[in-house]
């Protein structure tokens, strides 16, 4: 069993990974790990922009307020702020390092700024209508660029490996233990710091906009080792995925509802000043997708609309070429048809609780990105937070570890005996894992999505729990198929948010219960699970 040594050890290479390895690379060497291409992240996918204040009619507390409103009741205020304000120097790094934002073409010495829903100004910077492959591109460049950082494809983290003599209130993680799905061989990292930036989980619902790599890995990794699980029942579903059977998670950006979009239900008309007279199409995400989820339960209609036709031709081409070409692919031209969208999960605003340094329970692990739980989002994401986000903790934990990186380094961590573990392969029809992963995935969304209540919850936990113990009979130990590893993530994360879900006796944000309409003041606070492993 081969064993690698590394200064520091990121697992995931989307924006928050690679950020964290251009900043850490001058300390040392870097590692990071991704189980596919470096490039299929959800950072790669996102198209509306990063949320920061530029102009002369915005300002700070615009900026704090519009997140406070959105995370209805749960944001912690000093996370807010610290995000909000940090945002200029973080989209200067990001110019730094190579991205081009979008400028206004009436003055080129500022930025084009764009609306998007919860927002009560124009704050959105973006690079056209595919700002995170941009932004992916340009770190991966420079992340290539350096001597000190590794990037290694294919590599799925199985487990967290802790320091032998750790208890739960003094554990450290000594590293991961790994498989190398193209050599098919076992790998053990050791590092003084290891940093979990693997995004969200999408995955565990039938139709999302994630990435078919957001299986909630990073989560579940955590929660094994005994790790501070939070608010993991506030999943945000995307109000406009693209609705075609050959579309797969293709998402039509909020940023056409800033530009003057008009959502149409299934007879063609509009519908959003019914449930929000005043923002219509530019209420929170939460609010305009339980107004698409009840239009299309009223009518029995499969899909609505967006239209964008009322604009000229030439500016929507302009200023959203990615999904002007994209739609055309499929024979719908969105200059003069309206698009066909539907509800998708989008965004987990829960997972790993950390504190503003991106640090977990165990001090040497860090969680950064969608997979962390910092208190930004509360109950409810605001458009183009996450991204900055990931900037914001990125930073903060590179200056953590920067500060006690002598004393991780010195912690003499000691590698518990670890046997060369047996990886074995499917002998059973793949089928059987394939219905599995559907199976979950339909639960999940027919009983824990949009719109739920008691009865469905428990139903869904019931029969998550049955495939669980299923999957851990069957398929005890580790496999050289990466569906399989993931299947096992999927149900430890559909188990957690349906016991989050159960454990909220209110309606708050995207968690809307239908025993429970009302926000509680009960539960004015974070719903926490602490991991299994003790």
């Amino acid at each position: 069993m081969e064993i690698i040594k590394t200064d520091f050890l990121i697992i995931g290479s989307g924006i928050a990974g690679l950020s964290l390895a251009l900043k850490l690379k001058d300390l040392g060497e870097v590692t990071i790990l991704t189980k596919k291409r470096a490039f299929d992240t959800a950072t790669a996918l996102a198209q509306g922009g990063i949320a920061c204040v530029q102009s002369e009619d915005n300002h700070f507390d615009l900026h704090i307020q519009d997140t406070l409103i959105a995370g209805d009741g749960l944001c912690k205020p000093e996370v807010v702020e610290l995000v909000v304000k940090s945002a200029p120097e973080r989209i200067k790094e990001l110019i730094e390092w190579g991205v081009e934002f979008d400028k206004d073409p009436k003055d080129p010495k500022r930025f084009h700024l764009t609306l998007e829903g919860g927002h009560s100004r124009k704050r959105i910077l973006h690079v056209g209508d595919y700002t995170g492959r941009a932004i992916e591109r340009a770190l991966i460049e420079r992340v290539l660029q350096s001597s000190n950082i590794l990037i290694l494809e294919n590599h799925f983290v199985v487990d967290l490996i802790l320091d032998r003599d750790c208890s739960p209130e003094a554990c450290r993680v000594v590293g991961a233990l790994v498989l190398d799905l193209i050599h098919s061989k076992v790998k053990i990292f050791i590092s003084p710091v290891v940093a979990l930036c693997t995004g969200g989980a999408g995955k565990v619902y039938l139709y999302t906009s994630n990435p078919d790599t957001a299986t909630g890995d990073g989560i579940a990794l955590a929660y094994l080792a005994g790790v501070t699980i939070a608010n993991m029942e506030f999943f945000q579903f995307h109000p406009t995925c693209l609705y075609h059977p050959k579309a797969k998670n293709f998402l039509i950006s909020e940023a056409l509802r800033g530009e003057g979009g008009i959502l149409l239900n299934p007879e063609g008309k509009p519908f959003m000043h019914k449930y929000d007279p005043i923002r219509k199409e530019l209420a929170p995400r939460d609010i305009v997708t339980r107004a698409i989820d009840m239009e299309l339960k009223r009518t029995g209609g499969e899909c609505v609309y967006l239209d964008i036709t009322h604009l000229p031709s030439d500016y929507i081409k302009n200023r959203f070429p990615h999904i002007y070409e994209t739609c055309l692919k499929f024979g719908i031209d969105i200059t003069t048809q309206p698009i066909p969208v539907v509800p998708a999960a989008h965004y987990l605003c829960g997972g790993i609780l950390t504190n503003i340094w991106g640090q977990t329970d165990i001090p040497n692990l860090f969680a950064i990105g969608e997979c962390a739980c910092t208190g930004l989002h509360g109950a409810n994401r605001l458009a183009s937070n996450s991204l900055l986000e990931a900037l914001v903790f990125s930073h903060q934990a590179y200056l953590k570890i920067k500060e006690l990186y002598k004393e991780f380094k010195n912690a003499h961590a000691r590698l518990p005996k670890l046997k060369e573990p047996e990886v074995k392969e499917i002998k059973e029809e793949k089928v059987f894992i394939s219905h599995n992963w559907d199976l979950v995935r339909k639960i999940m969304w027919d009983f824990a999505g949009i719109v739920r209540s008691v009865k469905m919850l428990e139903f869904a936990l019931k029969r998550i729990n049955f495939i669980k113990e299923e999957i851990e009979s069957t398929w005890k130990g580790l496999y050289l198929d990466l569906d399989l590893m993931e299947l096992k993530n999927i149900t430890t994360v559909a188990e957690l948010i349906l016991k989050s879900a159960l454990s909220r006796k209110e309606s708050r944000g995207t968690h809307f219960l239908l025993d429970f309409p009302e926000k509680s003041k009960d539960f004015e606070r974070d719903t926490l699970i602490k991991g299994k492993i003790f």
